[in-house]
């Protein structure tokens, strides 16, 4: 594939936190992960999807919410408005970056980084234009929830039962537009044959979607 892929960082809070931004060729959009607690820009999860969605022409950043001396420290793995605040310093970045900075925004998190991009985008001036959650915690950005304005997609695997409690209520909250897709079968990590597949899938389709929408004049 032509375009660009190379190492970055972005700066937070005086925090160097390394990432991987890949541009496809006459990108439509350009997408921010937001990982889960124990994870990292190397998430094989989040690698998968990412792949999909350069073959559907949408940039990605992959980026570490927390650097080597904070990872191990429970207190900023689960602080969501920290982690938002990281978000939201990668969202300003990409702004600056000359080969993404006109492009159509979106968050795709995992776990607690899905409440860290709803939390960075019911703040005020967000620019992101959409959002999905893979087995996220949306309960987790309960107090911004109805700030949100960006389309969001929230994922959840039918055999992981609290999650999808979780983010039922979650649904309940958000204003903006959204739905819930159950992966039948699927547990929380979507291991089961197929089930990362269908989100990559799901996710694809929804960026594709509201991305390109937003990118209209």
């Amino acid at each position: 594939m032509e375009g660009i892929a190379r190492d970055v960082w972005v700066v937070a809070n005086e925090r160097e936190l390394a990432g991987r931004l890949v541009v496809p060729p006459a990108p439509l959009g350009i997408v921010l992960f937001a990982h889960g607690s124990g994870s990292s820009r190397l998430s094989p999860r989040n690698l998968a999807v990412a792949e999909t969605l350069h073959r559907a022409r949408l940039a990605t950043l992959l980026f570490d919410l927390l650097d080597a001396d904070e990872e191990d420290d429970r207190s900023k793995v689960f602080d969501i408005s920290l982690l938002a605040g990281r978000l939201s310093a990668a969202t300003e970045w990409t702004r600056r970056e000359p080969s993404v900075s006109a492009l159509a925004l979106g968050y795709f998190g995992a776990s607690t980084g899905a409440a860290a991009a709803l939390w960075a985008a019911g703040s005020t001036g967000s620019p992101v234009s959409a959002i999905v959650s893979r087995g996220g915690r949306p309960d987790l950005a309960a107090p911004v929830l109805a700030a949100v304005t960006a389309p969001t997609l929230l994922i959840v695997g039918g055999a992981d039962e609290a999650v999808l409690a979780f983010n039922r209520e979650a649904a309940a909250q958000l204003r903006c537009e959204h739905r819930l897709e159950v992966i039948p079968g699927a547990t929380h990590l979507f291991e089961e044959p197929g089930a990362l597949t269908s989100v990559a899938r799901l996710a694809t389709i929804w960026f594709v979607e509201h991305l390109s929408r937003a990118s209209s004049p």
